[in-house]
């Protein structure tokens, strides 16, 4: 296959380990506090390339603290800068994870949310296979360009991720981003929220009938259920994590290695299988700093 566009953010995440989420007024002693480059798209990209898979990252970077501390980490890891955006900065994501390894996000977001359909003028959209979005950049008010890009390239094949916010999307947003007929991969609430439907395989073959296209609902430890463009079902187990540190982006890690896999032409069953493992990995380290010696084998 050809190789991924990966379009979306990358921006800083500052994780704070807390015994739990305080209540008001509670005086909670954090055990922790780091600061590593994160972002959906980053995430998705990180595990793309850890995978080998060709794949080009288009990613606003902006100005300020935050801005800056994302450039010298990207040129640091040999990442090019393909978009520049001098008058914006960036913003930030508080990662608070407790004890469980479960995390709590606050954002503010900055210049790496935004989208401008003259980025992607020396990106020759029949290059790409996957095209790989999120629902945070479909969230916000330059969503709409980013829409138009993706309905005037319908040559690409999307790959969706509408992502924790999916129910702040509007309708006509999210319903212009199905017509569009994508792979769609999401988690349990997720799939609860964009259907309305509680229980899960229906809620994906809702999904099914929308898109035609393939559906992966990742359900954390009780496995992958998925649903082929032809209409098989199927459910995948989870690869148990032996001790579980955090939970971010997990599902990150997922959408890549499914992405990875089917750019190197793997079955989508494969491909789910295999990004179970990725995940469980993930889940087993602190942020998403998987090296390629902790990646499980194929």
């Amino acid at each position: 296959m050809k190789p991924a566009l990966i379009i979306g953010s990358t921006c800083v995440d500052i994780i704070i380990n807390i015994p739990h989420l305080p209540v008001t007024q509670e005086d909670v002693h954090p055990t922790s506090q780091t600061m590593a480059v994160g972002g959906c798209s980053y995430n998705v990209a990180y595990t793309v390339r850890l995978l080998g898979a060709p794949h080009t990252h288009i990613s606003p970077v902006g100005t300020g603290l935050f801005g800056d501390y994302v450039a010298k980490c990207l040129k640091e890891a040999g990442w090019p800068l393909n978009v520049y955006v001098p008058d914006r900065d960036n913003g930030c994501c508080y990662c608070f994870v407790e004890e469980t390894g479960e995390r709590t996000f606050m954002s503010h977001h900055g210049a790496e949310y935004i989208f401008r359909k003259e980025w992607m003028k020396d990106y020759d959209s029949n290059d790409y296979g996957l095209c790989y979005i999120c629902g945070l950049e479909i969230e916000e008010p330059t969503g709409v360009s980013l829409l138009e890009y993706l309905e005037e390239n319908q040559n690409l094949e999307f790959f969706f991720a509408p992502g924790p916010r999916v129910m702040h999307i509007t309708k006509e947003k999210l319903d212009r981003m199905l017509a569009l007929k994508p792979i769609v991969h999401l988690n349990e609430l997720e799939a609860e929220a964009i259907t309305g439907i509680r229980d899960i395989k229906e809620a994906g073959r809702h999904l099914h009938e929308i898109t035609g296209n393939h559906v992966i609902i990742t359900l954390g430890v009780q496995g992958t259920f998925y649903i082929e463009k032809d209409g098989t079902e199927g459910m995948i187990p989870s690869i148990p994590a032996e001790h579980v540190v955090d939970t971010i982006g997990a599902g990150d890690s997922h959408a890549g290695s499914v992405i990875a896999c089917l750019t190197n032409d793997m079955t989508l069953h494969d491909s789910i299988a295999y990004a179970n493992k990725v995940a469980a990995a993930t889940v087993s380290v602190k942020g998403m700093s998987l090296t390629k010696e902790q990646l499980p084998e194929m």
